[in-house]
Parts: structure tokens; C-alpha cells; sequence
């Protein structure tokens, strides 16, 4: 049973037809698409947008501006969306936490500060910059996993822990980005998270830890429910629970990482995305997990289509849009948890 909301209390047409839920949320993501590639501040006609995709002749203005800007653009939404989304449902699951998020708990702060600080040492290294990613989110996951585990803290405590941490980070990033502000051009933008300095090199790269990172969540899936049950009742049924928590939070770190290193400092997707998720699929993870990432996927390209648009010709990053959204729905969350607790 989930510790913060039993699946006998609602009912969830998601998981009792899953096969109706996901292909439908398929459908929601390919439409985002199309429309994601065809709508900014200039824009491509709908049919040279299909003809583009099905591999047709299209003018060359239109072409180049689907293949060398919108496309990548898209996808590294897609993957940042999927991979923020899950790596916040595993993080939930793993910390029993319904306010664990990358960015709540400092995951995000300690990749983007890795990832700075990767562009400081190894300039140009776009191959590097996943990875760096990757480790600066494990060492934040680590400290928050750390103290949730070893010193039995409180939800509340463990947030606040994870505002301290990501406070650290933040002020190294802050602190390269000052004394040496030619380490990367693009770090406003990726400080406050956006996506328009993607390119296709930066998806190449970024792109197997993404997929690695989702493959290996869905493969653990069933292991995650057996967690959910508690501690006790997995070891009775076998289950290594040290070492699957060790391959979940590595999990998290590696899709954060990930995301990271295409969209810098998102923010509450990992919170938002999962807890919609869960509404629509229940708590089988085995359908959670692939529908918080066709959700999360669409959330951001769809929340990026709005941000090119709102202002078109300006445009306003991602990342400011989608604080707007979560600081809200965080602050509900902490009001019910608190409210929960006080009963």
C-alpha cells in the first residue's frame, strides 16, 4: 500500500484499463509534437511540418528551420519531460515522500552545478556534460538518501534538508557564472531552464543516459512495488531492498542528470508530473512509470510551446513558466501533508 494515499480510496480508470491510458496519452504527446514543430515565432506551415516528417520534398526555409531548430528543440523536451517525470515517481516511491522532487531535494542544483562546473574544466566537451551531470545528482540524491535513511527524518525535514543542499549548489553555479562568466554562454538560460540553445550534438549525448535511465526504471517496476509494501513484507518476498534502493536512486540520479544536461534547472516537473500520473494510472508502477513519462513528455513540450508563444516574437524560458505552475501546486502539497499529519 502507498504510504501517502492507499489506491483502495479512489478509483482510477488508468489502472483499470491501461490499455486504454497509454495509448491515448501517446496520441496527447503526438499531437504537442506536430503542433510544437509547426507554432513559434515563425511558422511552418502544417503541411510542410507532415511532409517534413514523411520525408517529402519541403522549401528550403521550412526545412531548415524544422531540422536545425524546432526539431531538436522538441525532442529535447520530450526527453527531459519523460525523464524528470520518472525520475520524480522513483524518488516519491524510494523516499516515501509525496514532496520528493529533483529539484525539491537538490538533484537539479547539484547537476547543474557539475555540469558548470564540467564546462569550466573541459570546455566545448559535450560528451562530458551528461555525465558530470550524473554525478553531481548522485551526490545530492546521496545526501538526502542518506539522512532519510540513516537518522529516520520527517518528510517536512527531509525537504528542507534538500532546500539546504540545493541552496549549496545553487551558490557554487552562482559563483562560477561570476568569477568566470565566459564558461558557458548559454548559462542564464540553462540557470533558469529553457531549451533554446539545444542542438543536436547535446541530444546525442544526453540521450542514451535518458534511455538507459527509463529502461532500467520499467525493468525495476515490479521490484518498486514490492518496496511500496514496506521493508518487512520485501525481505519476506525475497527482495534485496538495499541494493534495489541503491539502483532506484541511481536510476533518478542518472534521468535527472539527463534532463539536466538538455533543459538546465527545470523545476517541479519530478513533483507536478508523477502525482497527475498516479491520479490517471494508480500506483502500479508498471503502468506509472510509462505513463509519467508519456505525461511528463507532453507537459514540457507542450509548457514550451507556450512559452515561445505567449510573447511571440519574444520568448520567455520554460523554466520561468513552469515555476509559475509548480510553486503553487508545491505549496498545496506541504498544506496537505501538514494537514494529514495534525489529524
Amino acid at each position: 500500500m502507498n504510504i501517502w494515499q492507499s489506491s483502495s480510496t479512489r478509483r482510477s480508470w488508468g489502472r483499470d484499463d491501461p490499455a486504454l491510458l497509454l495509448p491515448l496519452l501517446c496520441a496527447l504527446l503526438l499531437v504537442l509534437l506536430v503542433l510544437a514543430v509547426s507554432l513559434g515565432s515563425v511558422r511552418v506551415p502544417l503541411g510542410d511540418t507532415l511532409s517534413f516528417f514523411l520525408g517529402e520534398e519541403v522549401p528550403q526555409s521550412s526545412w531548415r528551420i524544422l531540422r536545425y531548430v524546432r526539431l531538436p528543440r522538441v525532442i529535447a523536451a520530450l526527453l527531459a519531460g519523460a525523464a524528470l517525470s520518472v525520475s520524480g515517481t522513483v524518488l516519491q516511491a524510494v523516499l516515501s515522500n509525496p514532496l520528493a522532487g529533483p529539484n525539491i531535494i537538490g538533484i537539479n542544483a547539484g547537476s547543474g552545478f557539475f555540469v558548470l562546473a564540467a564546462s569550466l574544466l573541459f570546455p566545448g566537451r559535450w560528451d562530458v556534460v551528461p555525465l558530470a551531470a550524473f554525478f553531481g545528482g548522485l551526490l545530492a540524491c546521496g545526501i538526502i538518501y542518506a539522512l532519510a535513511v540513516g537518522t529516520g527524518a520527517s518528510r517536512i525535514t527531509i525537504v528542507l534538508a534538500g532546500v539546504a543542499v540545493s541552496g549549496f549548489f545553487g551558490a557554487g553555479s552562482d559563483a562560477i557564472t561570476v568569477l568566470v562568466p565566459d564558461t558557458w554562454m548559454g548559462a542564464n538560460t540553462f540557470l533558469v531552464g529553457g531549451f533554446s540553445g539545444v542542438t543536436a550534438e547535446s541530444i546525442r549525448f544526453a540521450l542514451w543516459y535518458v534511455l538507459g535511465g527509463l529502461l532500467l526504471a520499467l525493468l525495476l517496476s515490479h521490484d518498486l512495488n514490492i518496496l511500496a509494501l514496506g521493508e518487512e513484507t520485501a525481505r519476506s518476498l525475497g527482495l534485496s531492498v538495499g541494493l534495489c534502493r541503491l539502483l532506484f536512486v541511481l536510476t533518478a540520479a542518472v534521468l535527472a542528470g539527463g534532463a539536466v544536461s538538455l533543459g538546465g534547472l527545470l523545476g517541479f516537473v519530478g513533483l507536478i508530473v508523477p502525482h497527475a500520473a498516479r491520479f490517471l494510472a494508480g500506483e502500479d508502477n508498471r503502468v506509472l512509470i510509462p505513463a509519467a513519462a508519456l505525461l511528463g513528455a507532453s507537459f514540457v513540450v507542450g509548457c514550451d510551446l507556450l512559452s515561445r508563444l505567449i510573447f511571440a516574437p519574444y520568448e520567455l524560458p520554460v523554466g520561468i513558466l513552469l515555476n509559475f505552475l509548480g510553486a503553487p501546486f508545491f505549496l498545496w502539497l506541504l498544506f496537505r501533508e501538514r494537514r494529514r499529519r495534525t489529524r
